[in-house]
């Protein structure tokens, strides 16, 4: 049995370049995969229609039929496959357009050994988590109210326990997601929220970097300040997240996961609304995945003090962050020393 418990997991890898294929099948075939190869969008097809794979590897720029286009057939056609698309161009709008359409990663070429195993992990958890859906909404969707809200709760929470997955990969990002939700869930108690928008905030805060999934990991662990290209492309997780949890989460959540990072006065790179029309939990997620960023380790820099973080936040009161969503954060932090501190850890 492989340590990575792929066995005898069918994969097709699609791609023009021989040498790229080669590569791929001998490394996953070490792992105990059975690897296939195409080279283009037909012989892909022809695959397909041939046997049943769990994974296929789909290179996004090829000649003919992109990988892109090819896409949304595979996916409507073999909705237990997952999929994963590979680019020697890091192009945000296509891989945004990818992941809507329903890849389940990607990864960037060229890459490492560790990267690829990764990016497999990744898609066949997020998998098998939809087919738990699948199954979850089979045999419930005809209930209402109570068990309707029971499919919200399994589902949501399978997406949440992707998320925690996905953390646990990185020491320094390991728990950010449920820090940030104990720190909104606070922040909007005081702020007087309905059970209904805490319910959302809740997993709108837990589910809000999910989108990262898209990010290339060799900038998402970069040990040094990222540069602008960088950062831009780390912010695409926040439109790919909505298109994740679209199925299950209603439009509130896919607001709060959207906009957690535009600021109050609208300056950041690519916002494309107003301080008036930011969903309030989402200024609330801002507050808080903010000062949870502060006060943790990263590789370039050692974490804030409690405090230290609180004055920043202050500072960018009425320009980065929603003046009353950050007063109601600092006061609880002023009330209670423990709620800055590594309690939550």
């Amino acid at each position: 049995m492989s340590a990575t418990g792929w066995n005898e997991k069918a994969v097709l890898i699609v791609d023009d370049e021989d040498l790229m294929r080669r590569a791929i099948r001998i490394k996953l075939t070490r792992e105990g995969c059975r690897c296939f190869e195409a080279s283009c969008a037909n012989e892909a097809l022809s695959q397909l229609e041939a046997r049943p794979f769990d994974l296929v590897i789909l290179d996004i720029k090829m000649p003919g039929r992109s990988g892109s286009d090819l896409l949304p057939e595979i996916r409507r056609e073999y909705p237990d496959t997952a999929v994963i698309m590979a680019t020697a161009v890091i192009d945000a709008p296509t891989i945004v357009q990818c992941m809507k359409d329903g890849a389940h990663d990607f990864i960037p070429k060229p890459f490492e050994f560790e990267e690829l195993l990764v990016a497999v992990g990744n898609a066949l958890i997020k998998n098998r988590i939809e087919g738990e859906l699948k199954f979850h909404m089979s045999t419930l969707e005809k209930t209402v109210d109570d068990q309707g809200r029971e499919i919200r709760k399994l589902t949501l929470g399978s997406f949440e326990a992707l998320a925690i997955a996905l953390e646990a990969k990185d020491e320094y990002s390991a728990g950010h997601s449920r820090r940030v939700a104990k720190f909104a869930e606070a922040t909007g108690l005081q702020l007087g929220l309905s059970e209904t928008e805490m319910d959302d905030l809740h997993w709108g805060a837990l589910l809000h970097d999910i989108g990262k999934i898209a990010v290339d990991l060799h900038i998402l662990n970069k040990e040094n300040e990222l540069t602008k290209e960088e950062y831009g492309h780390i912010m695409i997780h926040s439109q790919i997240g909505p298109s994740i949890v679209e199925p299950v989460a209603n439009k509130n959540i896919q607001d709060i996961i959207r906009h957690h990072h535009d600021r109050y006065d609208g300056m950041n790179s690519g916002q494309e609304i107003n301080a008036a029309q930011i969903p309030l939990g989402a200024s609330i997620v801002a507050v808080a995945d903010t000062y949870d960023a502060m006060i943790s380790d990263r590789p370039y820099r050692r974490a804030l003090s409690g405090e230290a973080a609180c004055a920043e936040i202050e500072k960018n009161i009425g320009s980065q962050f929603h003046p009353q969503v950050a007063h109601a954060f600092l006061y609880i932090c002023r009330q209670d020393s423990t709620f800055m501190g590594s309690m939550l850890r």
